[in-house]
């Protein structure tokens, strides 16, 4: 990057957004209820949609016509009702005390932009389940250009989506020249960058999960970071056959890729004389067992940061998540800063009654984990403009 001219990322803040239509790519992605005898459905985790409301809220103050646009669930390209973005929009409107957030019956066409054309400052649009077109998915030029038809300005905060080169992510971006990032996204990218660059030290990452193999290139990454790993979940069972260890015949067995992941994992930590603690005992093959319990925690206990991904066993059982809430505790109780990446993550760290005492609970799963392999984000990396650029935008705006 020339210092002469170099790369930014314009946040919602630095925009005057009165009158104008603002795109809002959320990942309102939320998990819903069963539907109910007459079809209904309910959010039945808001998370994801209350850590978008600041974004939404701002740009409500900036007199913005707000027009969001997210996904839900993996409809293939096809419109299905059980899909649809209806319960989240109600759910929005509950959330903002709006008497109604307008859901529109598709994300594209001439209607659509009639719609979006006659919104008022502040008013709020949701566009109908992005992925109801098979266009989403596959970086469609033609329906990246139908959405950017829809908004004078692009603003992401879909951090958890933001590894994904979609036409909402990626191709709007590349072709609306004022864009930005939400609240969201420079939360996120606040207490993810010091992971990258200059961690307060010692800096210990706590892996769990099944797949080694999942996470490899995110682990030889934070090896060049970190002052320890702490292995668990299923993931360890690879850890201990890789030195040699017996697998419970209960447990899930590794595969022979995540034990050679694990080896290499193991040889890497070794060389660069950073402790790699596996677990001592078990519970069943199912949770880390009382002596691994003990020593993650008192080995944590002079950490500067932590980072953590995946669950250390089965915690959805209440008797098999007693090693992820213990350290949890042990994770809680230091001044380290503490940073959760991974849906299942967050949510067992929320059961376990500490949420409140980490820095960060990040709304990306696998986002986390490719960021942290130091590459960059296509959702986040398309947002950067140069210094001449900004100074354009802002003679136009």
């Amino acid at each position: 990057m020339s210092s002469l001219n170099p790369t930014l990322i314009q946040s919602i803040r630095d925009f005057d957004l009165h009158s104008k239509a603002v795109l809002l790519r959320l990942d309102l992605n939320v998990p819903l209820t069963d539907a109910d005898a007459s079809g209904h459905r309910a959010v039945s985790d808001d998370n994801r949609i209350r850590e978008a409301l600041p974004t939404i809220k701002l740009a409500q103050e900036k007199g913005a016509k707000i027009i969001i646009a997210s996904h839900l669930g993996r409809p293939d390209g096809k419109a299905k009702k059980e899909y649809s973005l209806e319960p989240v929009a109600a759910h929005l409107a509950e959330l903002l005390g709006e008497d109604d957030v307008t859901l529109a019956d598709d994300c594209v066409g001439e209607g659509i932009e009639l719609m979006a054309a006659s919104l008022k400052n502040g008013q709020i649009m949701m566009l109908e389940n992005l992925r109801f077109h098979a266009g989403e998915e596959a970086n469609d030029p033609e329906f990246a250009a139908q959405l950017a038809k829809l908004a004078q300005v692009y603003i992401t905060d879909a951090f958890g989506t933001a590894h994904r080169k979609h036409a909402s992510t990626y191709g709007v971006p590349s072709i609306v020249p004022l864009k930005g990032m939400g609240l969201l996204i420079e939360k996120e990218l606040k207490f993810l960058d010091p992971l990258l660059s200059q961690p307060k030290r010692p800096f210990y990452a706590i892996l769990g999960g099944s797949k080694v193999t999942d996470k490899i290139a995110t682990i030889e990454s934070l090896l060049k970071q970190v002052d320890g790993l702490l292995i668990g979940g299923a993931m360890a069972h690879a850890f201990w056959q890789a030195q040699g260890d017996t697998v419970p015949a209960n447990a899930k067995q590794p595969k022979p890729d995540d034990v050679e992941a694990a080896k290499l994992i193991m040889r890497e930590a070794k060389r660069r004389n950073i402790p790699c603690l596996v677990p001592a005992d078990t519970n069943a093959g199912f949770d880390i067992g009382p002596k691994t319990i003990a020593k993650f925690s008192e080995f944590v206990a002079n950490a500067g940061t932590i980072f953590w991904n995946g669950p250390l066993g089965w915690f959805e059982k209440p008797e098999y998540a007693v090693g992820t809430f213990e350290v949890a505790k042990a994770v809680a109780a230091t001044s380290a800063m503490k940073v959760v990446g991974g849906g299942d993550t967050v949510s067992a760290i929320q059961q376990s009654g500490t949420a409140a005492s980490f820095d960060h609970l990040s709304t990306g799963g696998g986002a986390v984990l490719e960021y942290l392999e130091g590459k960059g984000l296509p959702g986040i990396d398309v947002l950067k403009i140069s210094q001449r650029q900004k100074q354009l935008q802002s003679q136009t705006l």
